[in-house]
C-alpha cells in the first residue's frame, strides 16, 4: 500500500437490521418524483423526465444522532424519502435488471437550505451548498431487499409529533428500478451507492429543537433531533 500525505479520511457506514454495517460510496438524489410534491414546487409532474444531484457522503447522519442546523439559511427544510442501496453495479442497465443491484432499503430525510436553492435557481446556479451541505442527510437502519415492495407502502413524516408528510410509494412517477436504470446511463453505479428517491409533498421548515421522525410502511424509520 502507498504511503499517504494525510490520514485517510473514515468511510462513511449506515447501521443494518443484519448487524454489520454499510459502507457508502455516494448518494444521489432524483427531484420532484412525487406529482404532488413537483406541483407544490410550481412545476408540471407530466413534462419533466428524471433528473439527478448528488450529496457527498459524508453529509450522513447515522444511528439517531442531533442534526446541527445549518448556518447560511434561515429556511431549512425537511423532504422524507425512500433511500435505496446498492449492492452491486452496473451501466445501461435495462429496467427489468435494475432491482437486481439492490442491496436493501431505509428511511431518510433529504434535507434543504430552500432559501438557497431559491436563489441558486433564480440565478441559474448550482445546489450544491442548498442539498449538499454536512448533516443534509439524516438515515435510518437498512434492511435488506428481500421482503421489501419498493412500488407500495404510506410514506409519513412528523415534526414534534405533528404529520407533516404523507404520501404512497405507489405514488412515484419514475419507480425504483426505472430511476436505476435511467441513472445507470449516466453514470456507472457501483457497490455502496445510495439512490434517495424523492419526497411527498408536504415539505415545510424546521427550527432547532424540532423531533423528526419518519416511517416508510414495510422498510423502517428515520429520528434525528435538529439541534
Amino acid at each position: 500500500m502507498q504511503d499517504l500525505v494525510i490520514p485517510a479520511p473514515d468511510q462513511p457506514t449506515l447501521p443494518t437490521s443484519v448487524g454489520a454495517r454499510f459502507p457508502v460510496r455516494r448518494v444521489y438524489c432524483v427531484g420532484r418524483n412525487y406529482a404532488a410534491h413537483a406541483r407544490e414546487m410550481g412545476h408540471d409532474p407530466d413534462r419533466e423526465p428524471p433528473f439527478f444531484f448528488t450529496k457527498p457522503s459524508s453529509a450522513l447522519v447515522t444511528d439517531a444522532a442531533d442534526t446541527v442546523y445549518p448556518p447560511g439559511t434561515v429556511q431549512l427544510e425537511h423532504e422524507v424519502e425512500l433511500v435505496v442501496a446498492l449492492g452491486r453495479g452496473g451501466r445501461d442497465l435495462a429496467v427489468s435488471d435494475a432491482l437486481g443491484l439492490v442491496w436493501g432499503y431505509g428511511v431518510g430525510l433529504d434535507l434543504t437550505r430552500r432559501d438557497l436553492q431559491a436563489e441558486a435557481k433564480r440565478l441559474g446556479r448550482p445546489w450544491d451548498l442548498a442539498k449538499g451541505f454536512d448533516a443534509s442527510a439524516p438515515i435510518g437502519t437498512l434492511v435488506p431487499a428481500a421482503g421489501v415492495d419498493p412500488t407500495s407502502g404510506t410514506v409519513e413524516l412528523r415534526v414534534d409529533g405533528d404529520l407533516r408528510q404523507s404520501g404512497d410509494l405507489a405514488d412515484q412517477i419514475w419507480s425504483v428500478a426505472e430511476t436505476i436504470a435511467e441513472l445507470s446511463r449516466w453514470v456507472v453505479l457501483a457497490p455502496g451507492d445510495l439512490l434517495l428517491t424523492g419526497t411527498p409533498d408536504g415539505v415545510g421548515p424546521l427550527r432547532r429543537g424540532d423531533v423528526l421522525d419518519g416511517s416508510i410502511a414495510g422498510v423502517g424509520t428515520v429520528h434525528t433531533r435538529i439541534v
